[in-house]
């Protein structure tokens, strides 16, 4: 639930036949792979597994966030008067799985005030909706057979979301904060992640709105992509050799 600022950021390692793309370039923190290629992805696993496996972020990136709008409205306040008097670490402990959603009611504001928390988990549930054309681009994966996680700081919360939305349709919510009992942009995270899926961190593409994130995974040899949109994402996708055709689009 905190804020973060939203810049443009790719990175990933081009197939030589991209390097002349002069809109496209990797930041200089990361580092620029020549090889890159589909089966440079397979060759790390050594198996009919497909790769590249993608992890995605859920709140912004494929679902909309009601943090921002939703909630303060049904406070009656604005945001920034809804950071100033919200506890400062409530909702990590939640997110974390550290304390369930009746302790969080209970210290959610630093002055003790009761509020109606199914109230409040009704509302969230009514904000959440997929971020414009992110179905579609997640279908059109799944049906070109590629194995996506969702990597996400979210409380049990998480259940309102599929129950309404279906995430499970196209990814599987197998790593979530409060079962994980980690955060992003915590480097242990993302080495559990690699550690359950075993694999190589260079067989990952790993997509977050928020930049810290997308660093973080770097920093472990992840390949990172900063979501803005779906369309971008489509198009980021695609120049990293990314299959997003639609089978009707392949037969043209």
């Amino acid at each position: 639930m905190a804020l973060s600022s939203r810049v443009p950021f790719i990175s990933w390692p081009l197939r030589p036949s991209l390097f002349k793309i002069s809109c496209i370039k990797p930041p200089k923190m990361a580092n620029s792979r020549s090889d890159f290629s589909i089966a440079a992805f397979s060759a790390t696993s050594g198996s009919d597994r497909k790769q590249p496996i993608l992890l995605f972020d859920i709140m912004d990136t494929v679902v909309r966030d009601p943090f921002y709008q939703d909630i303060p409205a049904f406070f009656g306040m604005s945001l920034k008067e809804l950071i100033e008097c919200k506890h400062p670490t409530a909702w990590i402990e939640f997110e974390m799985g550290r304390i369930d959603e009746m302790e969080l009611a209970r210290i959610f504001f630093k002055d003790g005030r009761h509020f109606d928390l199914e109230g409040l988990k009704s509302c969230m549930r009514e904000g959440y909706s997929y971020i414009e054309g992110i179905e579609e681009l997640l279908l059109t994966l799944k049906q070109n057979n590629y194995e996506m996680h969702a990597f996400t700081n979210y409380p049990i919360w998480y259940k309102l979301i599929e129950d309404k939305l279906k995430v499970s349709t196209y990814l599987s919510w197998t790593f979530c904060s409060c079962s994980n009992g980690k955060r992003k942009p915590d480097p242990e995270f993302y080495l559990e992640v690699l550690t359950q899926l075993k694999v190589d961190p260079k067989s990952c593409i790993f997509i977050d709105d928020r930049l810290k994130n997308v660093e973080a995974a770097i920093e472990v040899g992840i390949n990172g992509v900063h979501f803005k949109n779906a369309s971008s994402l489509r198009e980021d996708l695609s120049l990293m050799g990314i299959e997003i055709l639609k089978d009707e689009e392949k037969q043209k």
